[in-house]
């Protein structure tokens, strides 16, 4: 039960829509603009009232279509920042985020993992399937997307570099967003959640197993690699960490108020990453921040910002 609801959380924390994506053997190219066109595109529809967006077993194919399937053959070839509106089939309610990614201490890593790094970034932070107040057993998600310059009106020869994270598939019963650590090997709890949703699970399970079979570990070789001319001494962390700094915590009774950055309040996330374990802990490192200043709950955020998720390397180098 475990592995089937990992698949459902996991692999559609950003991304699923209406629309079945007809070919996957040839990812396509992002369309070229800056961060401040996506930026510009995630704030153009803000919504005064905060959306319950609830996901439904409906939601997930017709009797002619298979909407799931196809979405997750999307999700893997599709790099586009901001795409036709959709629905988000398991993370349907968040709040965007934009700030500074910045890494300041010594490490192995290659691309914007290296030391002295700086990147424009968008988050999406969210909430498993329909609940989003304090007092419901809550998964909280991460998914971010990496610019590679901090320069707003750059145009991007490159597409962008998206990772996700999460607290624990099952939920916990954490008050707060900024309580939680969230990494890309999440562990999974087995809550009441998790056993009122099965039948969701198990449909999403046989879809995304079809479309890629690994699912308990998103990779992050898209960060490593990106600005990097030479692919061929990539070094890449097998696991990342995000948590907020303490002290930032907001008593919002749903976790998306906990996100109000106005009068030039920030909120800072620290990044850590590991690629070894002892006794079985991971040997984690921290090596920067993520500084976000402004948010927006948006129609765009919850339907048409899109978050590529990378397809399975067994190449990868880990470490030096």
């Amino acid at each position: 039960m475990k592995a089937l609801y990992l698949f459902l959380i996991f692999f559609t924390i950003s991304s699923c829509s209406r629309e079945v994506f007809p070919d996957t053997t040839t990812p396509i190219l992002p369309t070229q603009h800056s961060f401040q066109d996506v930026w510009r595109e995630v704030t153009s529809d803000p919504l005064r009232t905060l959306p319950q967006n609830t996901v439904t077993f409906g939601k997930l194919f017709t009797f002619s279509k298979n909407i799931i399937l196809g979405d997750a053959k999307r999700t893997l070839a599709d790099h586009r920042d901001i795409i036709e509106p959709f629905d988000k089939l398991a993370h349907p309610n968040g709040v965007c985020l934009k700030g500074v990614w910045h890494i300041d201490k010594a490490n192995p890593y290659s691309g914007y993992f290296k030391q002295h790094s700086k990147a424009l970034i968008i988050a999406r932070a969210s909430t498993a399937l329909s609940k989003t107040q304090r007092g419901d057993i809550r998964a909280f998600g991460f998914a971010g997307k990496l610019f590679p310059s901090t320069n707003v009106k750059k145009i991007n020869s490159e597409h962008t570099a998206n990772f996700f994270a999460i607290d624990d598939l099952g939920g916990t019963d954490a008050l707060h967003y900024t309580d939680v650590s969230m990494t890309n090997e999440p562990s999974v709890s087995t809550t009441s959640e998790v056993l009122k949703n099965i039948l969701y699970a198990l449909k999403i399970a046989k879809a995304f197993s079809d479309a890629d079979s690994h699912s308990s570990l998103r990779q992050l070789y898209e960060i490593s690699e990106l600005g990097e001319k030479d692919k061929s001494n990539i070094i890449t962390p097998k696991w990342i960490k995000i948590s907020a700094r303490s002290g930032q915590s907001v008593d919002a009774k749903d976790f998306r108020d906990e996100f109000v950055l106005d009068e030039g309040k920030k909120i800072v996330f620290d990044i850590a990453v590991a690629s070894t374990e002892k006794e079985g802990k991971k040997a984690w490192q921290t090596i920067g921040t993520i500084t976000f200043d402004a948010s927006v709950v948006s129609d765009t955020c919850d339907h048409r910002l899109h978050f590529h998720h990378p397809v399975w390397r067994d190449d990868l180098r880990y470490e030096k």
